[in-house]
């Protein structure tokens, strides 16, 4: 990091780990833009006025991530990865309470994991079936598993995910294809 040069997220995690009280300071911004992007593209696809908002759904994301403070971050790439999970549960859990409280009521809409990066304003996706489902893919195939987390929770493209994974980006893509095919079948059998 040079003096000229704003420091990167990376470095700002690496010197919030070493107990830099300022690097957290400078470093909420950006990760806040990151957490608001990473929303954003997930609830983009929910219906217009959607009880949880995408500012509810980073405020509480980024509260949970800074309130880790022990966790030695490796940078933007294992940062992105932690808040993508971080966001399936925070979502999934508003889903399960939001279904406990209609006490089952509503109809499930399928969705099309093919386009996820697009999910129309129109689809409304069951998010607890798709977390039931990737809980059995994750027993059956982790890496699969990781890797739909990453681009419907955590709405990262193919080449953050492999970023993140430390993988090639080959990989992702065909971990990618088979899990859609999969999660396609379960969540076709639970309608």
């Amino acid at each position: 990091m040079t003096p000229t040069s704003p420091p990167t997220i990376t470095q700002l995690l690496v010197a919030w780990n070493q107990g830099d009280p300022g690097a957290l300071e400078q470093l909420t911004p950006l990760v806040y833009r990151e957490l608001h992007r990473l929303a954003h593209g997930y609830l983009a696809g929910e219906r217009h006025g959607h009880v949880l908002q995408t500012t509810a759904l980073v405020n509480e994301a980024f509260v949970r991530l800074i309130e880790w403070q022990k966790v030695e971050w490796q940078g933007r790439a294992h940062f992105l990865g932690v808040a993508a999970t971080l966001m399936r549960h925070i979502l999934v859990q508003f889903a399960r309470e939001r279904l406990a409280a209609k006490r089952g009521g509503g109809q499930a809409i399928q969705i099309s994991l093919s386009e996820v990066a697009e999910i129309s304003a129109r689809q409304n996706p069951d998010l607890v079936a798709l977390d039931d489902a990737l809980t059995v893919l994750e027993k059956l195939d982790s890496r699969q598993s990781r890797v739909v987390e990453l681009r419907f929770f955590g709405g990262l493209s193919l080449e953050e995910a492999a970023e993140v994974m430390q993988v090639s980006l080959s990989t992702v893509r065909r971990d990618w294809r088979i899990a859609q095919a999969w999660l396609q079948q379960q969540l076709s059998a639970t309608t």
